[in-house]
């Protein structure tokens, strides 16, 4: 999922370093945090006090309720906890069954079938059957309104075609409903496909419209929105047990106050905060205890439109790597809790290569590379725009390649929702983005974000030798020879530079004492269902 540069409920909040009240001065949407009202709390009546059947959650208002539309961190937040998959993955990211009870998996991992739960309901009582599972499925790569995380479906066999437009017939996919059973054909054998399903966008929806969170198929529903907070409620069918917390309130207005503050005065009882906050809030003998670091499977990286000139070079977009110093401004950026990144592929992902892939600065070479792609000294060279959603490390960047390269080069920056769609449409030629796992496999982050003609390929490199190499991992069924096959993706990476990895990150959080349930799996939300107050 793409990731807004800095997030609450998937807390890896920046802070700027001159001010506690900055803190988030530059929230964007997503799991970012809304601006708006600021009468909404009261310092002497703590929310969480009110009932012991409440938890206030700092959050960001969803771009929709559907899962099939989300393609951002902060919306996929949501939806989790109110549409459920046929799977999930617990803490230790291992795959737990879900709405289905089980699974088999025949024909050498081509074919896979889940098994229900029998007696399973919508919230609303409607029963929710197989035929719910393929219709809410198809969803994600209807031609008409395809998901932007569509590309987690092309290895059903058909689904391809289907996507493009080339079969309008939905049986043609290979998705079935068999009574209780959900009978999937895949193209190839894939060996992650059980856990790609575990993702948000795999939630089971309702028969009818778009989906608007109201009925569900997970442990809460949507009762009340605002301009400032969506108020979920606990859904008495959830195939598991209704929820111990009854009412979760996401709060997506703050009204330009830092959470630490709206925390201390108890009006919040889960919020994601910046790394400044996190440096002194460590030593604060009252939040210290409730201060939480938080997993994350993500990374920043900068990408090149490679069907524009001059980027259509590998020489200029090696020259363009080669002329930041990556490791030094990620740890002055992030006061050195981010980690400079080695490959596209965060550590902590199962089947993770070791190698290092990471770029090392070289202002010598890198001019010498401009030079011999026809630009000796910048001189010649294109205006050209860089753009992101907003990143601390966004100036030192534009800085080092306009002094290091001789160029001129602007730099752009817009709301999260905006640059998302303007990279969906027409990317500039060198833009930036965060991305935190849909699933816990290398391949969420190597062909979801770099096959050809992935949706999430946004500049456009296109490369057989990485297509079979992804090819080749998701058909293996030895860890050993998958983890072989990534590497292999990873240095076509490296040789050809679509994308430079910048960082890993880390979340920072702040839970309210006695507030059981509130830690994650590197994925980027809480399960809410799991939320418990300590007796």
């Amino acid at each position: 999922m793409a990731l807004p540069r800095q997030t609450t409920l998937d807390p890896r909040a920046r802070a700027p370093r001159a001010s506690r009240a900055l803190v988030v001065s530059a929230l964007a949407i997503g799991v970012a945090i809304a601006l708006a009202v600021a009468a909404l709390w009261s310092a002497s009546t703590p929310v969480h006090g009110a009932t012991r059947d409440t938890v206030s959650i700092l959050s960001g208002e969803p771009t929709s309720y559907d899962p099939a539309a989300q393609g951002d961190l902060g919306t996929a937040s949501i939806t989790a906890q109110i549409y459920e998959g046929l799977t999930a993955l617990d803490p230790g990211l291992v795959v737990r069954p879900a709405l289905a009870q089980s699974w088999d998996v025949t024909d050498g991992g081509r074919r896979v079938v889940f098994h229900l739960r029998p007696g399973l309901t919508f919230s609303d009582g409607t029963p929710l059957g197989a035929a719910d599972v393929v219709r809410s499925w198809l969803r994600l790569i209807d031609p008409t309104r395809p998901s932007p995380l569509a590309s987690l479906l092309v290895d059903v066999d058909g689904a391809p075609a289907y996507l493009a437009g080339r079969s309008r017939d939905p049986a043609s996919v290979g998705l079935t409903a068999n009574g209780g059973d959900v009978d999937v054909r895949l193209s190839h054998p894939e060996a992650e496909f059980v856990t790609v399903v575990s993702g948000p966008s795999f939630g089971i929806v309702p028969p009818g419209g778009a989906p608007d969170g109201r009925i569900g198929s997970a442990g809460y529903v949507v009762t009340d929105t605002s301009s400032t907070d969506i108020t979920l409620r606990a859904n008495d069918r959830y195939w598991a047990g209704k929820p111990a917390i009854g009412t979760i309130r996401l709060v997506t207005s703050l009204a330009g106050r830092s959470p630490v503050d709206v925390f201390t005065e108890g009006s919040l009882d889960y919020s994601g905060i910046g790394d400044f906050d996190a440096s002194w809030i460590a030593y604060d003998p009252d939040l210290g205890p409730q201060l939480r670091e938080v997993p994350s499977l993500s990374v920043e990286y900068l990408g090149f439109d490679v069907r524009k000139k001059p980027f259509d070079d590998v020489r200029v977009r090696r020259a363009f790597a080669l002329a930041v110093d990556w490791p030094r401004l990620v740890q002055l950026e992030s006061s050195g809790t981010d980690t400079p990144a080695t490959s596209m592929v965060p550590p902590g992902i199962p089947g993770r290569s070791d190698r290092d892939f990471g770029i090392r600065a070289d202002v010598g070479q890198a001019r010498q590379l401009l030079a011999d792609a026809g630009f000796p000294g910048g001189r010649g060279f294109p205006d050209v725009t860089y753009m992101s959603g907003g990143t601390g490390i966004d100036e030192g960047i534009v800085r080092q390649l306009r002094d290091n390269l001789g160029i001129t080069i602007h730099y752009e920056t817009m709301d999260f929702t905006s640059y998302f769609a303007r990279l969906a449409q027409d990317p500039p030629a060198i833009w930036s983005l965060g991305w935190t796992a849909d699933y816990p496999g290398p391949n969420d982050f190597l062909g979801v974000l770099l096959g050809t003609g992935a949706s999430n390929n946004y500049g456009h490199w296109s490369s057989p030798e990485f297509d079979k190499a992804i090819a080749d991992a998701g058909a293996a069924e030895d860890p050993a020879v998958a983890e072989a096959a990534y590497d292999r993706a990873a240095a076509a990476v490296q040789r050809d530079v679509p994308v430079v990895p910048m960082s890993y990150g880390t979340g920072w959080a702040l839970s309210r004492k006695g507030l059981l349930g509130a830690t994650q799996n590197g994925l980027g939300f809480l399960r809410l269902a799991g939320l418990a107050w300590a007796p």
